[in-house]
């Protein structure tokens, strides 16, 4: 995982004359830490958090700071299960509530982009922000963007039940004692969220 020190600027591959964009340090309050994707000699391959889904870039490597993460999330829509791996093993496989056919869960690699306050207890002990962006809301409640969190049932406890269930705008619901065991999970994860097979890269 790189931790960004600063604003980065993004390059489309690391020969490139001029940068792409200009990456802030920070992501809706923020301080952003991304998944690397690949790395060659000063330079890192990383995910990025901005619309549309699934964009990638190359960055310094002296412009950030690394470390590692053990976990990884899969969030499984055809068995409405979401699965936490710690070093590549299986530690939980919990039901979830998922996005409606209306307003479907997005497909795709994604990582934990932060950690938010929860806004009551039905949302849980805490809101876990992914860098995934609905792909059929851009403005969820005149936020500005409509982004897909992993949080509490929001009273929905009974229809996820012990099987998962279709019941959200595309976020994922857990039961609030599932939900627990994802608070060691640093920002930075990655989260792939799949179909009955994994997305391609």
């Amino acid at each position: 995982m790189a931790t960004l020190d600063g604003a980065v600027e993004v390059h489309v591959s690391p020969d490139a004359s001029s940068p792409a964009t200009l990456l802030p340090a920070t992501w809706h309050g923020a301080t952003l830490t991304l998944p690397v994707l690949d790395s060659v000699v000063g330079w890192l391959d990383v995910r990025l958090p901005g619309r549309p889904n699934g964009q990638t870039g190359w960055v310094a490597s002296d412009q950030v700071s690394l470390a590692r993460t053990p976990y990884h999330l899969v969030v499984d829509l055809a068995t409405e299960h979401l699965e936490l791996y710690d070093m590549g093993r299986l530690v939980l496989d919990a039901p979830a509530g998922i996005g409606t056919a209306q307003y479907p869960t997005p497909v795709g690699h994604f990582f934990v982009a932060l950690l938010a306050q929860s806004p009551g207890p039905e949302w849980g002990p805490f809101v876990m922000v992914t860098s995934a962006h609905s792909d059929t809301i851009t403005d969820w409640e005149e936020s500005g963007d409509a982004l897909v969190a992993i949080h509490g049932p929001l009273g929905d406890d009974a229809q996820i039940g012990t099987t998962g269930a279709a019941v959200s705008h595309g976020c994922i619901r857990l039961h609030v004692s599932d939900l627990e065991q994802l608070r060691p999970v640093p920002v930075g994860t990655p989260v792939d969220v799949i179909a009955g097979q994994p997305p391609a890269v």
